[in-house]
């Protein structure tokens, strides 16, 4: 057999308590150890500093022998989950690798996660890149299998929580978009369209990603027979939505086209207001300040316009082709404190209903 090489990207912070079960998982795993390597990407945590010593002392003494080989590569700041992922997806590269596995610290793989999503995309080249079903911890409930994305560039879970038993899922099926909690990118797509964006640094990266390989005409898909298990906790912060604010504004400048952007102003002004009173509810005003004041920065606007014209070049698809991709409602399945009678029976409609009417329009 003559099995592709694999590259596990573990990206580490203050990882500690995350190091056992991602041993154990990966002892189990059934992909060859030596067709596999565990990449261990340390960004140091500001309080708590590097988890270097807990991963020599834990996972190192077990390289080539019950774990693939362990490659571990500390990073001297925080380069976020883009920079940090990126670190370790140009190693792979640069050593030959077919594949890089993006591994949440927060998870572990189940036995046959690795094989199946290899088996799945050598089975059909025209996916660019796949995620696998992906489970809460301790449970048989789903965390997430397949984000969808709403045509004002939000991201969202529509099926958290709900039992695997209770949804028919085919072994491979597309999505809306990857989650980067467990997902599986070809190395050969990387020299051609590029790694992560590390200007968006952590948060929306995963939606950009797999933008990026739709509009160049590649299928991002979930592979429900791998499973990955996932300690996930929904956390509601000022930074996170700091991220999440600034990185969609950017995802849209890269991917729409300028008419497309003036069609969907009016609704993203309307949209743009909720988030305002949100963010005063939540007492992070002052968050808000700091995404409008970013994007009235000369350079930071340059930025993202280079980053646009380089998007529109590899384009392959319309905008009206776009369109289609995306959904006009959010429905957060996470319940926690996301979802409200606003949404569900004010901003939804209007977000459909105007979806509709910008889908008339756009023939570009």
């Amino acid at each position: 057999m003559n099995e592709p090489k694999v590259a596990i990207v573990y990206l580490s912070y203050h990882s500690d308590e995350y190091l056992p079960e991602m041993i154990e998982a990966l002892k189990k795993s059934t992909y060859p150890k030596d067709k596999t390597a565990l990449v261990i990407v340390d960004n140091p945590h500001p309080e708590f500093g590097s988890s270097i010593k807990k991963i020599e002392e834990l996972v190192l003494p077990l390289s080539k022998n019950e774990l693939p080989e362990v490659i571990i590569l500390p990073q001297t700041v925080n380069k976020g989950f883009c920079g940090g992922n990126n670190v370790g997806i140009d190693w792979a590269v640069k050593n030959g690798f077919d594949y890089i596995f993006w591994h949440n610290q927060d998870g572990y793989v189940g036995e046959t996660c690795i094989q199946k999503m290899v088996e799945a995309l050598e089975a059909d080249k025209t996916i660019g890149c796949a995620q696998a079903l992906i489970l809460l911890h301790g449970t048989t409930k789903i965390n997430t299998a397949g984000n969808s994305f709403n045509y004002l560039g939000f991201g969202f879970i529509p099926n958290f929580g709900v039992e695997e038993s209770s949804i028919k899922l085919p072994p491979v099926s597309e999505v809306g978009y990857a989650s980067g909690a467990a997902l599986m990118m070809r190395a050969g797509l990387v020299k051609q369209y590029g790694k992560l964006n590390e200007d968006l640094f952590a948060y929306h990266e995963d939606i950009e990603y797999s933008l990026r390989l739709k509009i160049t005409g590649y299928k991002v898909v979930i592979v429900s027979t791998a499973k990955f298990f996932h300690k996930y906790v929904f956390n509601r912060s000022a930074s996170k939505f700091y991220f999440l604010e600034r990185n969609r504004y950017a995802v849209l400048l890269m991917y729409y086209k300028t008419g497309t952007l003036i069609l969907l102003l009016p609704m993203l002004i309307f949209m743009e207001l909720g988030l305002l009173v949100f963010f005063i509810y939540k007492g992070w005003f002052r968050e808000k300040i700091k995404i409008y004041q970013y994007w009235l920065k000369v350079d930071n606007m340059k930025l993202w316009v280079k980053k646009r014209e380089m998007i529109q070049v590899i384009r392959k698809i319309t905008d009206r082709e776009l369109l289609k991709l995306t959904t006009g409602n959010i429905k957060f399945g996470e319940k926690q404190g996301m979802d409200s009678p606003l949404l569900r029976y004010i901003a939804n409609p209007l977000m459909i209903i105007y979806k509709r009417v910008v889908e008339l329009l756009v023939f570009w």
